[in-house]
């Protein structure tokens, strides 16, 4: 693959030098891309920016955000590209070149084809966009290295917390360890060819892509994994009608397993026989989601995302089997006619389904937004049970922000902020079934792709709460984070009965962006506690004799970690 696509990407880099053809106007600004996403964000809420982008259906369009040059958020950049008044237009990407070095254990979601990693870590992205008439055509590779370097993952001690164990790691593709030795690859990255016209996109992409209002967490789709190959179908900016606005995207697409087995395999006491490998096999995954602005509501935004994944072997040959279609499928209650008839239940069964509704209120005279999503991976059975039980098999991310003006001559606001996630199972789990979140018995994979989440970069059955403050001018952030990070509680309280040991991060983080001419900057310091690392508890010696006495004298089994990161994306 390396061989076939640096060359190609080197020439076409070269005659747009030498031409200097100008700028393109179709252009997506990747999910997650560093400060500039987050500024559009920024500016809504301080009525800078069409109120009616849900920021729900990413990656944004510069037909949405009202820019010839969706790099350019801020007023202190100009291009050097200059638009010619040809059909054909073209422009260098920026360049962005991302690293991160990581002690103790594995940290962070939300950066795309990185991976889990110990040690030094890389990301760099160039690429370049063409657009003629209504087609438009975007190569933007990444690549990545790590040095991968082995740490301590899940040691339980006795047979049957690894029993457990693999009974939640057999049934996700989610592996501790990347491999032995260093990591290197060549993704596609932020790629797409695409057919434009009006407000409608339609072609195939390996993009990220983002659904739900959320900042940190999305439950359904986000920059986590890497960007898989679809079909799509969106929009490229809110359609306008008579009862308000609308946002929307289809897709369909294949997801691919990592090849790797949970932990590393021939350790002593770590009990093999328990793996059971994951189906050699690529999974079909179809999706779909719409946001909603009534024209009587300015500023509020409401929507669904709805996602399915069937092993490619399971997949039926009908529409339905191909399509996402709203509401439909993503339940596995069904009556015993459509058991014995039509064999529904059967083929449903063999889906991994999810579905969430979401709603965003900007207020820009406050400078602030509030938002929410709640998601379910099995619809009740009536609406009663929705009612009764609204917390069986549930997920939801809900958050607030707001600027408060600091020095209005200069522009400057402080920011504050908070989001909580929750996809660990509620109580219901004792008293009816149902997978813990993006688990699945049938598709074993999980809801992943090469080794990582697509949804919430949490992980399955975890929980998350976050506050953050910071001073900000345009672009520029100086800011500090304090995070509450559960690890997979729906495995401690299946494997456990000890109430001391759930494995809770307490973690700081002092982060800044900063944009001057052509660049911008990022950097952040993260720092987490680990209280029961890996759910170890070590008892006192005469907790036998004593347990009242003894009960809370136990020897702590922490952990710090510490990961620093820094980049920089020059504009051209």
């Amino acid at each position: 693959m390396i061989k076939h696509v640096i060359p190609y990407l080197a020439s076409l880099i070269l005659f747009l030098i030498v031409t200097g053809i100008g700028i393109g106007l179709a252009q997506s600004l990747p999910v997650g891309t560093t400060a500039l996403e987050d500024n559009y964000r920024r500016d809504q809420l301080l009525g800078k920016l069409d109120s009616s982008i849900s920021f729900s259906v990413r990656p944004l369009n510069n037909k949405a955000l009202s820019k010839s040059n969706i790099y350019a958020s801020d007023s202190t950049f100009s291009s050097n590209n200059r638009d010619t008044g040809n059909d054909l237009h073209l422009e260098l990407l920026p360049i962005n070149w991302q690293h991160q070095v990581t002690s103790g254990y594995p940290y962070g979601w939300n950066d795309g084809s990185m991976i889990p990693n110990v040690g030094y870590q890389t990301q760099l992205s160039v690429g370049i966009y063409a657009e003629y008439k209504f087609l438009s055509i975007q190569l933007r590779p990444e690549f990545v290295y790590a040095q991968n370097q082995y740490y301590l993952g899940f040691d339980g001690k006795t047979k049957p917390s690894w029993d457990v164990w693999y009974s939640y790691y057999n049934n996700i593709d989610m592996p501790e360890h990347f491999g032995d030795g260093p990591y290197t690859k060549l993704f596609p990255g932020q790629s797409s060819i695409r057919v434009n016209y009006g407000a409608l996109s339609a072609g195939l992409s390996t993009e990220n892509i983002w659904w739900g209002p959320g900042i940190r967490n999305s439950l359904l789709m986000s920059n986590t994994a890497p960007g898989f190959l679809h079909a799509t179908l969106n929009t490229t900016r809110p359609i306008r009608t008579n009862i308000g606005s609308f946002e929307g995207q289809f897709i369909a697409g294949k997801l691919n397993g990592s090849g790797l087995a949970p932990t590393k395999q021939g350790i002593v006491n770590h009990y093999d026989e328990y793996y059971v490998p994951k189906p050699d096999t690529w999974r079909y995954i179809s999706g779909l989601t719409m946001a909603w602005q009534p024209k009587w509501l300015p500023g509020l935004s409401v929507g669904f995302a709805q996602s399915f994944i069937v092993n490619r072997s399971d997949q039926g040959s009908g529409i339905a089997d191909y399509l996402s279609l709203p509401f439909i499928g993503y339940t596995s209650h069904y009556n015993e006619e459509d058991r014995e008839d039509t064999g529904t239940d059967e083929q449903l069964r063999k889906r991994d389904a999810y579905v969430s509704f979401f709603g965003r209120w900007v207020m820009p005279k406050g400078n602030a937004e509030i938002y929410v999503e709640y998601g379910r991976n099995d619809l009740p059975w009536d609406n009663r049970d929705f009612v009764v039980e609204m917390e069986n098999s549930r997920a939801y991310t809900v958050g607030f922000r707001k600027l408060l003006p600091f020095n209005r001559a200069r522009q400057e606001f402080w920011q504050i902020g908070l989001e909580a996630t929750q996809t660990e199972k509620s109580r219901t789990l004792q008293v009816r079934e149902g997978n813990t979140w993006y688990i699945h018995p049938v598709v074993r994979h999980g809801y992943t792709h090469r080794g990582q989440l697509l949804g919430a970069g949490i992980g399955p059955g975890s929980n998350v709460q976050a506050v953050y403050v910071s001073w900000l001018r345009g672009v520029k952030q100086i800011g500090i984070q304090a995070e509450r990070l559960v690890h997979l509680n729906d495995f401690y309280y299946s494997a456990s009965q000890d109430i001391r040991g759930n494995w809770v991060d307490l973690g700081f983080s002092a982060l800044t962006e900063w944009d001057y001419k052509h660049f911008v900057f990022n950097a952040k310091v993260h720092y987490a506690h680990s209280y029961n690392y890996q759910y170890e508890v070590i008892p006192h010696p005469d907790q036998a004799q004593d347990p009242d006495k003894y009960w809370w004298s136990f020897t702590p089994a922490d952990k710090n970690q510490f990961q620093l990161s820094i980049g920089a994306m020059y504009r051209f």
